[in-house]
């Protein structure tokens, strides 16, 4: 019968394998050793017993590995029944690769080991030991890129427990679920890009990068290039070998264009087809990327107007309208300032090793009737000035007043009327009172409308009136 022939049978293609698989490896190492239980040589080949000086493998036969090998490790491989499979054992002659398997009996029991030389060279394993290396340099640099584009925020350091903060965090936890663009619009300095990083974060992208644009910080003339990349070569002075834009090092991420309202026109519509299309071009290339971004885009600027003016694109503007979220200004969330303030403070303790500093009650009141044009920004400028200054941890309203310099008024109609011995929550009070009154009052007593109008949820706002003494209408 053909062996060919034996190939319908199970049992017999797998002798088959092991006889083919032991005559390859055998014939193509530097030398096969076969010992039993007690490590004793059962078996040698004819190169491996000369090269340990043998005058033959079969005088090897029946003697202890280690003393033909001096440094086998076949005992142990045999007792343990551990394969060791690469290893390098040293012999007068050079190192040898190595590799020492156990051998079964029909019930799995170890009744030995086998042990391969395979091969002297050691120059052989220079291109797997050049092509490691090269992966683990590639996987570090990977790894590198990729923590320097984690987002670095959650909505746990979005500070603020007011009605307004609170409705900001709902949407923007709405949007991290989604896929759809979302809208930031603000003035500067309320924390936009932290929503940015804290939307990415909550997002199934988190694990991914987080590229950030500011589209007003870099020349027009460069940020088709920044934006998209550049094929090599594509222009004078462009990297020869071609650079990632910032759409490629976002794949599969988030990018979040900061500014968007200063992109240029032909930008764009660029930027629209990427949405649209999922596709893009290197700058001075014919080849069709695809792309796979979630955008996050903020703006202080309006855009309704610059899409009335001709600034922005309506059709750019509709698309990134999905979800838009209205950050509020720090003058309409004044009752997140202490919070506010606490967490600057502590930040500012860990940054300069200095003792906590606190605020005094008169300094919170100060604080609550500047208009905050800077918002947290500025806010956290004032602190920082107001800590270097003082050499007292109790920051005062004086301490205050100089580190903000000129006090910008809130705006005609919501200023409070406070008397100079109101600590910073009796202050807080009187202008809640205030505002809530000529809510109502442009509203005749509307609670629904002025809920409305002031931001709030009509229960929230029945709440404040309650505890203010207010009274109004349905």
């Amino acid at each position: 019968m053909k062996d060919s022939d034996n190939l319908k049978d199970y049992r017999q293609v797998r002798q088959l394998a092991i006889r083919s698989l032991f005559e390859i490896v055998e014939q193509s190492s530097e030398g096969t050793v076969i010992v039993d239980k007690d490590a004793r040589i059962v078996w040698m080949n004819e190169r491996y017993a000369r090269r340990y000086g043998q005058p033959s493998a079969k005088a090897a036969v029946g003697q202890e590995v280690e003393k033909v090998i001096p440094g086998s490790l076949m005992r142990q491989v045999a007792q343990t029944g551990e394969p060791i499979l690469l290893d390098m054992l040293d012999t007068p002659n050079g190192p040898l690769v190595v590799m020492r398997l156990p051998i079964h009996d029909a019930v799995g029991k170890v009744i030995g080991a086998i042990g391969f030389a395979l091969f002297d060279q050691l120059t052989r394993l220079a291109p797997l030991v050049t092509r490691f290396t090269q992966i683990q340099k590639e996987l570090a640099s990977t790894r590198s890129l990729l923590q320097a584009r984690q987002a670095k925020y959650s909505f746990s350091h979005f500070i603020g427990t007011s009605a307004r903060s609170l409705e900001v965090k709902r949407h923007a936890r709405r949007g991290a679920s989604s896929e759809s663009p979302v809208l930031l619009l603000g003035e500067t300095g309320t924390g936009k890009e932290l929503l940015a990083h804290a939307i990415h974060s909550a997002s199934a992208r988190a694990y991914k990068p987080f590229v950030s644009v500011n589209c007003a910080a870099i020349p027009e003339n460069l940020l088709e290039a920044e934006f998209f990349g550049t094929a090599p070569g594509a222009f004078t002075g462009a990297d020869r070998k071609g650079r990632s834009g910032k759409l490629q090092l976002a794949e599969g991420g988030t990018l979040f264009l900061d500014e968007i309202g200063d992109m240029p026109l032909a930008l764009q519509s660029k930027l629209l087809r990427v949405l649209q299309e999922k596709e893009y071009e290197p700058v001075g290339s014919n080849q069709m990327l695809r792309s796979d971004i979630r955008l996050i885009a903020a703006t202080s600027l309006d855009l309704e107007s610059a899409v009335a003016d001709g600034r922005f694109r309506a059709d750019l503007y509709y698309r990134l309208n999905v979800l838009p979220i209205q950050v509020p200004p720090l003058r309409e969330r004044l009752d997140d300032l202490p919070a506010l303030c606490e967490a600057i403070l502590d930040e500012l303790l860990v940054g300069d090793g200095r003792g906590h500093f606190e605020l005094a009650n008169d300094a919170l009141a100060l604080l609550a009737s500047h208009a905050w044009p800077g918002n947290i920004r500025e806010l956290r400028n004032v602190l920082e000035r107001a800590a270097l200054l003082s050499d007292e941890p109790l920051l005062n309203a004086a301490a205050l007043r100089v580190a903000i310099g000129r006090l910008s008024p809130l705006p005609a109609g919501i200023m409070p009327k406070l008397s100079g011995d109101q600590d910073f929550y009796s202050a807080r009070a009187a202008f809640e009172r205030e505002l809530i009154e000529q809510s109502l009052a442009a509203h005749n007593g509307n609670v629904v409308e002025a809920a409305k109008r002031l931001g709030l949820g009509r229960s929230t706002l029945y709440k404040k009136m309650v505890a203010l003494g207010i009274s109004g209408n349905e």
